[in-house]
């Protein structure tokens, strides 16, 4: 679909994302050619509308992921909101007592919003599909 920022599109699927991610390495190694306008491909978990107290409850239906003996970091990427980062990070951490680990953590709580929309994910930094980093040369 298009959204309201340039040069960014998303995919819907009823696939598992992490799945994707997989296959679509998988083609990139085979087919590099067909990612020559694609720079990064990133798994969204669930979808909300931009409110805190959404992005906050589906942040919380996915601590689960992230074991208690595990780092993580909050990553925002925002685009087309006036909330503040400030404001998204506490809500996505709200009730998560886990180690904080800024540059190398093992899990990232992502929230990528969109105007209306916000897509949250808990990933590893291998599940994001970087084709310029991975494609080969």
């Amino acid at each position: 679909d298009k959204t309201e920022v340039a040069g960014l599109i998303v995919a819907k699927t009823k696939l598992d994302p992490f799945k994707v991610i997989e296959g679509l390495r998988g083609i990139l190694r085979e087919r590099p050619w067909e990612f020559r306008y694609v720079l990064k491909v990133v798994p969204i978990e669930v979808v909300v509308r931009t409110k805190i107290d959404e992005i906050r409850r589906a942040a919380a239906s996915l601590h689960h992921k992230i074991q208690e003996n595990e780092t993580f970091r909050v990553t925002v990427e925002k685009r087309h909101t006036e909330i503040s980062s400030r404001d998204i990070i506490g809500a996505a951490v709200e009730n998560l007592n886990r180690k904080v680990d800024l540059n190398n953590p093992d899990k990232i709580i992502l929230v990528e919003i969109l105007g209306r929309l916000t897509g949250i994910s808990v990933i590893r930094p291998i599940d994001i599909l970087s084709v310029t980093k991975e494609k080969p040369r």
